[in-house]
């Protein structure tokens, strides 16, 4: 059964209270105050309607209830922690000796209520669990949500494997004075293993967070687990972006992710099954200070509604290692695994161990419950043209295959009318190939690789031919429904070293005047976003670094763009510009080597980063690592 607890909307964002109750620091504070309220009788007074959700993240059974209590009319007659609400003018006659106020900044709610409160009672609230003071943004409204910008990493250092977090200061952009961020590592268990907290760097300066240096400096051992990041005195943005590189001491292990998306959901998909010499193991982080309870998480295969569930207790910010054969031996790829997340964790990293020695990381996607069918979707040609559009590489032909596989990713869609658009670099539509409309249950992959082979050698700028992108788009021939939530999962295959890498994404609209249900998409301010800036970390030595431009749009748009590659050192500081030109539907794929001579990365140095800025269209960007012809990663791009 799913938690209770509101983690995120689609109307109004995520949930700041969630975060201020699941808090590390929080819930080491909750057992003195429930040790507290251990004499009762007690009496909640619940004004916001936070004390379900309260009660879903710490036990409260034994309290010995005295009633709880409302404000608002229309809360009257719920069922809360076992009790029927009742009016906060009732209080008086409850015969508490404790009042808990499930609040935080309680004092004017107490304030109001001081003449209900029975004589002698001890008057306790949430504030007896907050934060320190000095690391909260916003001091007078504690659930603002800039006071918990927190996200949680998956973090590994053990068994070869390493893990290496690259972001920048991007909220000193913003204007934020001195921020700060407080970590606190994890161990699979849950118990944390070392804590600190450090000023971050000027504006745009890069902050790198590497497993094996964390181990050096607390003198660990080997270690799995998660960071919990709290990025303190933020201004623009509570949302902790990064990218997360996954590297071994051999060549077989290189991946890149991105963030982890600090609310958790209820459904997870885009996992895929297996192949037959492949074991895929499904990283599940514990997002809360209490244990997941056996039977909570579960796989079953997309569009069937037999789940298996795991008959094991994950431990309160634990991480489990769960191999989905174990719950679902039969699914191979192409089969797809949905997850029933059940809102204990965020969303999932998945890693694929392959028969070759080689292993991966990517990470799944959050299945929206929310969404019905559009029925305006089919007649929007005339307005929005191609409308919704997920883009992807296709590298070149002759090293890799490209392949794509739509996915579900809303727990109301029954069926994916979708085709695939093939082009070069230049723009030229090669193919155009149909899915049809597809089942939920659909086991379809494409693979569009050939597709660019006879553009190779036909002397197109930008390395020739045999490589370009693909757009996923609607297509309605065959009739279906869509919600303009459309998915693919998009996997690469290096035909030479047998290497894997694969990313997942949704569709958005791309540069058109014309709006419609908030796209196309903008990072600040309302839409149409209609601007680039996406953020590209350098890999260290050995490794190169990729990257791959695309200049979608849904309507016609600017005949080239006038993009700015921007490569500045670890302080923030500008070392070298490059100007290019990606023709209106083309694409640009790069590498730093290539782009900026030797002097330039020399002076650019460790921790080095590309700004790719665009005031005339909105790009859409994969970026990875490369470790000479053996290993490569690849992962789309964030931008801030």
């Amino acid at each position: 059964m799913a938690l209770r607890v509101e983690t995120f909307s689609n109307v109004k964002g995520g949930n700041a209270f969630f975060k201020a109750i699941g808090h590390p620091l929080a819930a080491r504070r909750m057992p003195a105050l429930l040790r507290r309220l251990a004499d009762g009788p007690v009496a909640i007074y619940d004004p916001y309607g936070f004390a379900g959700a309260l009660a879903e993240i710490y036990d409260l059974s034994g309290l010995d209830l005295a009633g709880v209590f409302v404000q608002d009319i229309g809360d009257l007659g719920k069922t809360v922690l076992d009790q029927t609400t009742q009016p906060v003018t009732g209080l008086a006659d409850s015969g508490a000796r404790r009042l808990l106020v499930a609040a935080f900044d309680a004092e004017r709610l107490i304030d109001h209520i001081g003449h209900l409160i029975p004589a002698g009672a001890e008057t306790l609230s949430l504030d007896d669990m907050r934060i320190d003071a000095d690391m909260l943004t916003d001091r007078r409204h504690y659930l603002n949500s800039l006071n918990f910008a927190t996200n949680l990493v998956l973090f590994r250092d053990a068994g070869g494997q390493h893990t290496r977090l690259v972001t920048a200061n991007y909220w000193s952009g913003y204007g934020a004075k001195a921020p700060e961020m407080w970590c606190c590592l994890m161990d699979e268990a849950g118990v944390p293993l070392a804590e600190w907290r450090e000023a971050l760097p000027p504006a745009h300066a890069t902050i790198v967070i590497d497993s094996a240096e964390v181990r050096r400096r607390f003198g660990l051992g080997d270690f799995t687990g998660q960071i919990f990041l709290h990025v303190l005195g933020v201004a623009g943005h509570d949302v902790v972006k990064y990218a997360l590189d996954t590297y071994g001491d051999d060549d077989k292990s290189l991946s890149c992710t991105h963030d982890a998306n600090a609310w958790p959901a209820e459904h997870y998909a885009g996992l895929p099954a297996p192949a037959a010499d492949e074991r895929v193991v499904l990283w599940v982080q514990n997002s809360h200070p209490t244990p997941i309870p056996a039977g909570s998480i579960g796989l079953n295969v997309m569009g069937t509604s037999d789940v298996s569930w795991l008959k094991q207790e994950i431990p309160a910010f634990g991480v489990h290692a769960l191999d989905t054969q174990t719950l679902l031996p039969a699914a191979r790829w192409p089969q797809q695994i949905e997850v029933q997340a059940g809102k204990h964790f965020v969303r999932p990293r998945y890693e694929v161990f392959a028969g070759n020695g080689h292993s991966r990381i990517a990470h799944a996607n959050v299945e929206r419950t929310d969404l019905k069918p559009d029925p305006r979707l089919p007649d929007l040609g005339n307005l929005m043209g191609k409308g919704y559009i997920l883009p992807a590489p296709v590298l070149p032909a002759g090293r890799f295959r490209s392949i794509v596989m739509p996915t579900p990713m809303a727990t109301t869609q029954e069926t994916l009318p979708v085709k695939v658009l093939v082009y070069d670099g230049q723009g030229r539509e090669v193919a155009a190939k149909r899915f049809g409309c597809l089942r939920r249950d659909h086991a379809e992959v494409m693979d569009v690789s050939g597709l660019l082979a006879d553009r190779a050698g036909n002397g197109a700028p930008n390395g020739g031919g045999d490589w370009g992108h693909m757009e996923l788009v609607y297509d309605f021939t065959d009739g279906g429904e869509a919600d303009g939530w459309l998915h693919g999962l998009f996997r690469y295959e290096d035909r030479q070293s047998g290497h894997v890498a694969e990313t997942s994404f949704g569709a958005h609209m791309f540069n058109s005047v014309l709006t419609y249900r908030g796209e196309p998409q903008s990072y600040a301010g309302p839409a149409p976003g209609l601007s680039t800036r996406l953020f590209l970390r350098l890999g260290p030595a050995p490794t190169d670094t990729l990257c791959h431009l695309i200049y979608p749009a849904s309507t016609p748009w600017h005949a080239h763009s006038q993009t700015l590659l921007i490569l500045h050192d670890r302080t923030g500081a500008e070392v070298a510009t490059r100007e290019i030109e990606i023709p209106c539907g083309g694409s640009h794929l790069w590498r730093v080597s290539e782009t900026f001579a030797p002097a330039e990365r020399k002076a650019a140095g460790e921790a080095a980063y590309v700004l790719i800025r665009d005031q005339t269209c909105r790009l859409f960007g994969y970026h990875g690592l490369t470790h000479g012809d053996t290993a490569f990663s690849f992962d789309h791009m964030f931008g801030f």
